[in-house]
Formats: structure tokens, C-alpha cells, sequence
């Protein structure tokens, strides 16, 4: 697969429909979160052949803490396991690694895990893939407008400084799965002028096939940004 004349640089996805994905083949959840990880390897590796300097996945939201003791360690160790067993692939494929949110709030041993992997892939430069752990938008907005006032002023241009984000480039499409339309706290500053693009599709059965229509939409919108 071929790099496209899609324009975009920076893709957000919003991956839902893991549980809905088990339930519809009478599996536990954990499943259809395994199979969420298979599809987020597929569409990492779609991204950097498609041309796109960086995507932004929302692993775990600030809110998820809210589900069963059992989902949430789950799912922590599905992302353990995925930093382990990935890390020498990114490293090979020049993916940069960046955690967004409060990541750093988690579990000693997570921390940790993460930490090895920003330092071993800090350096790679083909293409960025930032991971929301323990993410809120508005969390982000309220850290970032405290930093611009320690800084001395609270404008557009400083809060978009710190942000989680600030050295990503601008969103340019973000992506939601499973038939919801709606943002979840998520990237919405970065959303104000990003297109949305919503498939029914649940996430486990996304892949780069989807992934290209989503882009192929992209290409066909005309952005104004506020204009005629």
C-alpha cells in the first residue's frame, strides 16, 4: 500500500465497539479487547505506509476508571503486553511512541514500561503514534490553560502550547467507530476545525481498507475554516 495524495497528516480515532464486538459472538469482553489491539497493529502499520506523519489512538480514557476492576486490569495488561511484544516493530519501522493524558498517574510498573518505550523510540521519525492513557480533553484544557498562566498570559496561542499535543501536527480528521456520533471528551480543542467522519463499522472488524475510505472521504471535503 502506497502513500495517497489524501492531503491529511494527523488522524485521531475514537476506537469503540470492542464490547460490542465480543457480545455479538458470545465472548467475554476481554476478546473483543484483544481483538481491538490486533486491529490498532493493522492500522499503525496501515497509517506509516499510507503518509500520515501521525495518529492519535484513545486507548483509555480518564472515565473508564467507572468499569469493572476486572475490565480495567484487562485492559491494562493488553496494553502492557502490547508495548513488549510491538516495541522492536516500532523501533524497526521508525514509529515515534508518545503517550498523551495523565499517564504517568498509573501504575508504577506501567509507568515504566512506558517510559522505556518513549526513550528506546524517541528518535524515529517516519511517523508519530500518540496514545491517549488516562486522557480527558477537558483535563487537558484546564493544564494547559494553568501552564499559560504561570507562563504570564492565557491566549488561544499559549494554551495551544501546552497541550498534549503541542508538538504533533494540527488534527486533521478524526475517526469514530462502532455508530456513535458524538466526541467523548476527546482532542476538543484539537477538533475545532478537524472533519468527523463516523462509520458503524466496530472497531475489532476496522482495518486499512476503512481506514483508506476514511481518507478518501478526507480528500473529497473542502475545508473553510470559518470562510466562504
Amino acid at each position: 500500500m502506497s502513500e495517497t495524495h489524501h492531503g491529511a497528516r494527523h488522524v485521531a480515532i475514537i476506537m469503540d465497539g470492542n464490547g460490542r464486538w465480543a457480545k455479538k459472538r458470545f465472548l467475554p469482553r476481554v476478546a473483543g479487547h484483544k481483538a481491538g489491539v490486533d486491529a490498532v497493529r493493522n492500522i499503525v502499520r496501515a497509517a506509516a505506509e499510507m503518509g500520515l506523519e501521525a495518529m492519535t489512538l484513545y486507548a483509555f480514557s480518564s472515565e473508564n476508571w467507572k468499569r469493572p476492576e476486572e475490565e480495567v486490569s484487562d485492559l491494562m495488561g493488553l496494553m502492557k503486553r502490547f508495548i513488549l511484544s510491538d516495541l522492536d516493530e516500532f523501533a524497526a519501522n521508525d514509529v515515534r511512541l508518545r503517550i498523551i493524558g495523565n499517564w504517568r498517574a498509573l501504575a508504577p510498573d506501567v509507568v515504566a514500561l512506558i517510559e522505556k518505550a518513549l526513550d528506546r523510540t524517541a528518535h524515529n521519525s517516519r511517523t508519530t503514534l500518540a496514545v491517549a492513557l488516562n486522557y480527558g480533553a477537558q483535563d487537558e484544557l484546564v493544564r494547559a490553560a494553568k501552564a499559560a498562566a504561570a507562563a504570564g498570559e492565557i491566549s488561544a496561542e499559549t494554551i495551544e502550547a501546552n497541550l498534549d499535543t503541542a508538538d504533533l501536527p494540527p488534527l486533521d480528521l478524526l475517526i469514530r467507530t462502532s455508530g456513535e456520533v458524538r466526541l467523548s471528551n476527546f482532542l476538543l480543542w484539537q477538533s475545532a476545525y478537524a472533519e468527523l467522519y463516523f462509520t458503524d463499522k466496530l472497531w475489532p472488524d476496522f482495518g486499512p481498507a476503512d481506514l483508506q475510505a476514511a481518507l478518501d472521504h478526507f480528500a473529497r471535503r473542502e475545508r473553510r475554516y470559518g470562510g466562504l
